[in-house]
């Protein structure tokens, strides 16, 4: 009972915080209620006994996105328009739909090859996942197969996958870091410019 009480606490804060990023028209809220709306997933993830999964939406929904949202609000220093006011006519406006309809294209023709759903002849149920399905619980102790998955026989794999994420987070933080750096130089050296 007091799962299903804690499910739909949950849900119900998701769908709150939804409809409350809808509503909303400053952009340094909407970056918040994001990261409240991801911090929520995570809280159930681990509630449906996906921890891998809940410590990925922490640390990349709430933590990383979060963070690379409120540095690009940082220095992106514009007045904010309501959505609803149309946007300034530029030259280049055909130039977003073109890459819309070439990305489009290219992963709906990469979904063809794909089998249908729960098809019995899948690579994913012909190969390891009866050894996974079988086999996870009592050589693992873990009740969820895709955490046992993911933390004990693919252990290093997930391991190498957060690497990657935190190098790529450095990365950004990084470059941003060195571009505030260099405009910080460049008013500096106006300023004396002005003094003398």
């Amino acid at each position: 009972m007091i799962d299903v009480l804690i499910d739909i606490t949950l849900l119900a804060f998701l769908a709150i915080t939804s409809i409350a990023i809808l509503r909303m028209t400053n952009l340094f809220a909407t970056v918040m209620l994001y990261g409240i709306f991801s911090l929520l997933s995570a809280g159930l993830f681990v509630v449906m006994d996906a921890p891998d999964v809940a410590f990925t939406e922490a640390a990349v929904g709430a933590g990383i996105s979060t963070v690379l949202m409120l540095a690009t609000l940082a220095l992106v220093k514009r007045p904010q328009r309501p959505f609803y006011e149309e946007a300034p006519r530029t030259h280049r406006a055909w130039l977003p739909l073109v890459v819309v309809v070439v990305t489009g294209s290219a992963l709906i023709y990469g979904t063809w090859d794909i089998p249908g759903f729960g098809a019995a002849d899948a690579p994913a149920q012909t190969h390891v996942a009866r050894y996974y399905i079988d086999n996870a619980m009592p050589e693992t102790g873990v009740p969820n197969v895709v955490t046992a998955v993911l933390a004990s026989y693919r252990g290093f794999d997930t391991l190498g996958e957060v690497t990657v994420i935190f190098t790529a987070a450095v990365a950004v933080l990084l470059l941003i870091g060195g571009r505030r750096s260099v405009k910080a130089d460049k008013s500096k050296t106006q300023e004396k410019q002005d003094e003398a």
